[in-house]
């Protein structure tokens, strides 16, 4: 079927606003949102926030450094802090984690933001030697990319 046809489902709206959540935001969703704005930028607005923190993963500072994205200045943050501090001002919301997912639908009651939930697996619970760790943390890294640039980008671009 061509684009427009009968019974195609419409294509996802284009947002002005991202946030990714996750459940910590120290890993996946920081990951998410830098991937986003080296492959967007601007005029997107583009953040991350997680149900509670943790210190920043520095397994996921190391996978994305290895690709030229510095996160080391991340700083985690709660979906209440981020309110607090500018907002949720979102179109969307993509969750990475079924916690996040489930505080993102329970915003929407009170916020217009569309909620799309990409099940992300949590490069944090891999257990092995360093290598082994950050191969999942890659993987999880290739992953985002593929998801973004497919939700993101034109056709033209990806």
């Amino acid at each position: 079927m061509g684009e427009g046809a009968p019974g195609e489902a419409a294509p996802p709206s284009e947002p002005q606003a991202v946030l990714f959540a996750c459940g910590l935001n120290s890993v996946r969703s920081p990951m998410a949102a830098a991937l986003l704005r080296k492959l967007r930028g601007a005029p997107l607005y583009i953040a991350s926030a997680g149900v509670r923190t943790a210190e920043l993963d520095p397994f996921a500072v190391a996978a994305k450094a290895e690709i030229g994205i510095d996160i080391a200045a991340h700083r985690p943050t709660t979906f209440e802090e981020l309110e607090d501090l500018e907002g949720l001002n979102f179109d969307l919301i993509v969750t990475l984690a079924p916690e996040a997912h489930h505080t993102a639908l329970a915003l929407t009651h009170r916020l217009a933001a569309e909620v799309e939930y990409w099940p992300t697996a949590d490069p944090a619970a891999v257990e092995g030697n360093r290598a082994q760790r950050l191969e999942a943390y890659r993987e999880v890294r290739d992953q985002l990319m593929e998801r973004i640039r497919a939700r993101f980008l034109p056709r033209r671009f990806r």
